[in-house]
């Protein structure tokens, strides 16, 4: 009955538009007080500081405000700005190249600063109008840009790999190493998917007739753009992956970084310091208030014998590891079409990882297929992030049944990955697999 009323005042908070990281909490302080006071538990909640102080007392989160800190000084120093109007000219008098453009600068973005939404809407408000006036259909233009602002998510140094590899209890440096290949097999994709488009419905993304300079002055200036980026992206992600440096040190490199860059393109002033440490804190409290209330959540519910609940369920009708991680892909990409990425990390994964470890799964290939899974959450309907931070930047321009139908191609490329990486756990590379890669071929 207690673990019924833990559940139900959750959803009726939720229903009735209480944020997430208090509909949680307050349900799991509710019901903790209760077993306190009249369930015969008295102790229930004296567990939950202990949890609060191993929270705080974490290094690895300490890689989630520096490299938010990182991403919002690049965004606000124009660079990312500057590579998007470089790229979208060198690539749009090809037939599709404005789109290529757009993945490619996705990628650089993804690997640089890794924010969805900035990416999102700096993409939206540069590269669309260009894409549009070059007679690009909208549905398309609105895929390609949410889905590659959305890389963000499964590029490393991504966040929500840094939350993955904290939750799931699994090394930072060997899930960074695991997504490089279903990050290159996603963004081959989505260029191929460009390509067949060009192919097969041309009138779709014609190439634009406006070049105002010769594609070599062109292609110099893509490369002045990019060089910054690469630069920054070898210091922080190669230093991690090399074992050079712990992740929480490579993310400090990248602050600095960054600082160094805004410096040298003109932008690093007051202004710009304000504005990232604001973001920062505003960002990474709601980080941390979700983690707070989803911790008291999975407190009282495991207290109440939950977590044995679940387990017996899947051990009575889903008695096969393949079955539990079939359910458990279902269940993750069904919770994305509905909550944020960050509820589903703290809220349901958690009881899903005790049962992977009851079955003894690879964690590490666990985190890395929920990592592409929840990238699904950004461009799934209703409620997919990247949609609406397109239609924010775009405004009356497109509609928000052309977004929708936009999407929808990508996210049947990122199944598709997420299908290869499920049927071949094989190919969820560590560290150590890279360098012996990397040995055989030079």
């Amino acid at each position: 009955m207690e673990l019924l009323a833990l559940v139900g005042i959750a959803v009726l908070l939720l229903i009735i538009g209480v944020p997430v990281a208090f509909a949680f909490g307050s349900s799991g302080l509710l019901v903790g007080s209760y077993l306190m006071l009249f369930g015969g538990n008295p102790y229930v909640l004296t567990f939950l500081p202990n949890r609060l102080e191993g929270i705080f007392n974490n290094t690895t989160l300490i890689t989630i405000p520096l490299f938010i800190l990182m991403g919002m000084i690049l965004e606000r120093s124009g660079i990312a700005e500057r590579l998007i109007n470089s790229i979208a000219k060198l690539f749009g008098s090809l037939g599709g190249g404005a789109a290529m453009g757009v993945i490619l600068v996705g990628v650089l973005l993804a690997a640089s600063t890794g924010i969805v939404g900035a990416t999102v809407v700096m993409m939206g408000v540069i590269a669309v109008p260009t894409m549009l006036k070059a007679g690009y259909n909208k549905s398309f233009v609105s895929g390609v840009v949410a889905a590659s602002g959305t890389l963000g998510q499964i590029i490393p140094p991504s966040i929500i790999l840094i939350i993955l590899a904290d939750v799931l209890q699994v090394s930072v440096r060997d899930l960074f190493s695991a997504a490089i290949l279903p990050s290159v097999i996603l963004v081959g994709l989505y260029i191929l998917f460009v390509l067949g488009v060009v192919i097969f419905a041309p009138r779709l993304a014609p190439a634009s007739s406006d070049a105002t300079k010769d594609l070599r002055s062109l292609g110099l200036e893509a490369l002045k753009m990019a060089i910054p980026p690469i630069v920054l992206i070898t210091l922080v992600l190669g230093s991690i992956l090399a074992g050079l440096v712990e992740p929480t040190q490579a993310a400090a490199l990248g602050v600095m970084g960054a600082l160094l860059l805004a410096f040298f393109n003109g932008k690093l002033d007051f202004h710009l310091l304000k504005h990232a440490s604001r973001e920062t804190l505003v960002f990474c409290g709601m980080v941390f208030m979700i983690l707070i209330g989803a911790n008291c959540f999975t407190l009282v519910f495991n207290e109440l014998g939950g977590d044995v609940v679940v387990l017996e369920f899947f051990s009575q009708y889903l008695n096969s590891p393949f079955y539990f991680m079939l359910v458990a892909m279902l269940v993750i990409f069904i919770l994305g079409f509905l909550i944020d990425f960050f509820e589903i990390c703290y809220i349901a994964l958690p009881i899903l990882a005790g049962i992977a470890i009851h079955y003894q799964i690879d964690m590490l290939w666990f985190a890395l297929l929920v990592a592409i899974n929840l990238q699904t959450s950004f461009l799934t309907p209703p409620f997919g992030f990247s949609i609406f931070f397109l239609k924010s930047a775009v405004g009356d321009a497109i509609r928000i049944a052309e977004i929708y139908k936009g999407v929808i191609p990508f996210i049947v490329l990122q199944i598709l990955v997420l299908g290869v990486m499920f049927l071949f756990p094989q190919l969820t590379l560590k560290s150590d697999d890279w360098a012996k890669i990397l040995e055989f071929i030079f």
